[in-house]
């Protein structure tokens, strides 16, 4: 490739947010291939088929650009006023400006301004013709929310979301902020040197792997309060699982927590039956419960090592099914119930109508004919039934998670939920908001020490100009989803709110590239959101990621994580670094081994660090290598730590060794699939379990009971 058409592309690419190299995690630049950036500037939409193209593609951009009058998205921090750019050919700055700004209440503020009047910030020709830039200041002490700012101008109109928000993400019911406290209009105060500290602890247990006697072969809601009730009265201030997001479990087959059908609708598998108000009055459902095959698959899920998935939904939906019927047919107080609930998420009818249109088609969407896939679906597509069935799930299931949320809240933030980064292809949210994907390529990570060949993740990135078009509606909506519900929200690859490694279609993981996306944006959604619901955020921010990532994350107060697997150096001096104040603490999480297979891992000086390290640390009486010993004096370390955060991974109190997931294996393994190896009731009754947790609630109300 010649030099200038290598500057062409490379300048191409700066237009779309394309990074042509990244540092690898061993530091070393990595330069993208022609083939890959055009292959991922066709994915966003950009016009070129091959090199020839890149000129004419770059000329277009640069018209596109500046024939926009202004971006579609701007941010107001802390009340204080937001400047936005316009872009104006020369003679159309002196027509007068028309600006509507419709704040969130309803409230309308109206005024007229000359643009040429404004602060000039550069110019530029287009094609011949002249354009300025300038500097639009809006009026400062915006409330908090979305509003919505519509310009006029000589025939030219633009509508422009503004998102009024804090700066900083909620922090623990906002009393620990020393210097950051803001209030509804942005104002900042500081509590002084009299306040206390938070220092909060919690149980985690992926809610599949949950079982109790009454349980289906899997864990459900009604196992979750069980488990939340317990953990509770044991000290802990929240509980954590894995997504519980809607998930195909049929044809097509995807159990993974990490690819769901959707991320604004909850997995009905999870549904506690017996809760059901239907499933105890109708006498349909009663027989059916009772019959001697349904109770002999139920013993026999319950004492498989594995979820079964396909078997467990296909017994519950026999169940569900059955209590629908029973709902539309016989209890109109009931509906009116539903239909106040449909009032406020009319988005639920039309999951419904897909999810029952992929049954009835027997192929997902991008199977379907043109008409429904363009998302327009007619009563002949699907089936009344089965349309209602998913209906009350999702109501049913929305109820049931509200319950258990309630009692999370008595103990602290209430229920730790997981916010996956990305959605299957193939499901409700790709369909419904296309706009929103980049639909041509793939989300994942570049090759690194465990994976020498890259990873692709095999689901669609959120398109970062379609989601601003869109006014981030589905990105919002997904959050509140996730927020009404949970008190700490984990963001799944956190570093996917600045860039994300894209991988175009037909090109492998080691030819992918990053691409950039409006990170102060997303972190205005996330702080105001994460106030208006009160619930602390948590970002992974795992593995090799940027500095800027971090203090972006600290500026917003996105809590970090602090992982001791991951964290451990094998230096006798230095095994372990200091735990950052503002962090979710752990031993491990779900796709890395448990404690005791991570240290049964260790060999030779990398076997001898962490017990010295213990010892002097006061957490043991002498060093030694015992797996038992060293669990209860590594969950001690980061108890007495100053993270706000402590999540304990209740696998790890029984020393187990199997992994709940393996990056990177499909067939090789049963990812998402392992049952714990003892159930609610004999754990909780383990004396070894419930000494940790003894020490570790002590720990972290003695350690940290003093004023900061």
């Amino acid at each position: 490739m010649e030099w200038k058409q290598f500057r062409l592309l490379h300048r191409l690419c700066r237009w779309y947010g394309v990074e042509t190299a990244y540092r690898d995690v061993e530091g070393r630049l990595r330069v993208a291939g022609p083939e890959s950036l055009l292959a991922v500037l066709q994915a966003l939409g950009a016009p070129v088929s091959g090199l020839a193209a890149v000129p004419g593609a770059l000329r277009e951009r640069r018209q596109q650009y500046w024939r926009v009058l202004c971006e579609p998205v701007v941010v107001a921090w802390s009340g204080r006023p937001a400047r936005m750019e316009l872009r104006l050919p020369a003679g159309q700055a002196a027509a007068p400006l028309e600006c509507r700004l419709q704040l969130e209440d309803g409230r309308l503020r109206r005024w007229v301004l000359e643009p040429d009047r404004l602060p000039l910030t550069r110019t530029a020709t287009i094609e011949g013709v002249t354009f300025t830039a300038r500097q639009l200041t809006l009026p400062a002490g915006l409330p908090w929310g979305y509003h919505n700012l519509h310009l006029h101008l000589a025939g030219r109109t633009r509508e422009v979301l503004v998102i009024a928000a804090p700066s900083r993400a909620w922090d623990l019911a906002g009393r620990s902020t020393p210097g950051h406290l803001e209030d509804g209009k942005g104002r900042v105060s500081s509590p002084g040197r009299g306040g206390k500290e938070e220092r909060l602890w919690g149980c985690f247990l992926p809610l599949y792997a949950l079982h109790t006697r009454s349980s289906q072969g899997a864990g459900d809601f009604g196992d979750l309060e069980a488990l939340v009730r317990w953990a509770g009265s044991q000290g802990a201030g929240f509980t954590g699982t894995l997504p519980l997001l809607a998930v195909f479990l049929d044809e097509p087959f995807a159990p993974s927590p990490y690819q769901p059908a959707s991320r604004l609708f909850w997995n009905e598998f999870y549904l506690d039956t017996s809760r059901l108000e239907e499933a105890r009055r109708c006498p349909e459902a009663q027989e059916l419960y009772n019959t001697a095959a349904v109770r002999q698959e139920i013993a026999s899920l319950q004492a498989a090592p594995l979820v079964d998935y396909r078997r467990g939904m296909a017994l519950k939906r026999r169940l569900l099914e059955v209590c629908a019927r029973s709902f539309f047919s016989a209890y109109p107080g009931g509906q009116e119930e539903l239909q106040r609930w449909l009032a406020g998420r009319p988005e639920a009818l039309d999951y419904a109508r897909f999810r029952a249109t992929v049954e009835k088609q027997h192929a997902t969407w991008p199977a379907w004919p043109a008409r429904m896939r363009e998302g327009n679906l007619a009563e002949g597509d699907y089936h009344l039934e089965a349309l209602q069935y998913h209906l009350y799930v999702q109501w049913q299931a929305h109820r049931q998670l509200q319950e258990v949320a309630a009692v999370a809240r008595r103990s602290g933030p209430g229920l730790y939920l997981d916010f996956p980064l990305g959605v299957h292809g193939a499901g409700y949210d790709v369909w419904r908001y296309r706009q929103a994907f980049a639909t041509t390529a793939s989300s994942g990570a570049p090759p690194d020490t465990f994976f020498r060949q890259g990873q692709d993740w095999g689901f669609p990135p959120l398109h970062p100009e379609g989601i601003r078009l869109d006014g981030y509606r589905y990105y919002r909506a997904c959050l509140r989803q996730h927020l009404h519900h949970a008190g700490i929200l984990r963001l799944d690859h956190v570093m996917g709110l600045h860039h994300l490694y894209w991988i175009p279609g037909g090109l492998t993981a080691r030819e992918g590239v990053y691409v950039r996306y409006h990170a102060r944006e997303l972190y205005a959604i996330l702080s105001l959101e994460s106030r208006r619901h009160q619930a602390l955020l948590v970002g992974e921010d795992l593995g090799t990621v940027p500095a800027y990532v971090r203090r972006a994350m600290a500026r917003h107060n996105i809590y970090r994580m602090y992982v001791l697997s991951s964290e451990y150096t094998g230096k006798p001096r230095r095994a372990l670094p200091p735990v950052a104040t503002r962090s979710l603490a752990s031993l491990n999480t779900h796709d890395m081994p448990p404690f005791a297979a991570f240290w049964r891992g260790k060999r030779g000086r990398q076997r001898a660090a962490l017990p010295i390290f213990l010892y002097n640390q006061g957490h043991l009486e002498l060093p030694t290598t015992a797996t038992a010993s060293l669990l209860r004096a590594s969950l001690a370390h980061l108890a007495a730590s100053p993270a706000r955060l402590l999540s304990v991974n209740l696998e790890d109190l029984w020393l187990e060794t199997e992994p709940q997931n393996i990056p990177g294996t499909v067939a090789e393994y049963p990812n998402w699939q392992r049952r714990a190896r003892y159930s609610l009731e004999e754990f909780s009754r383990l004396p070894g379990v419930v000494a940790l947790l003894e020490e570790i609630n002590r720990l972290r109300r003695e350690t940290w009971g003093a004023d900061i």
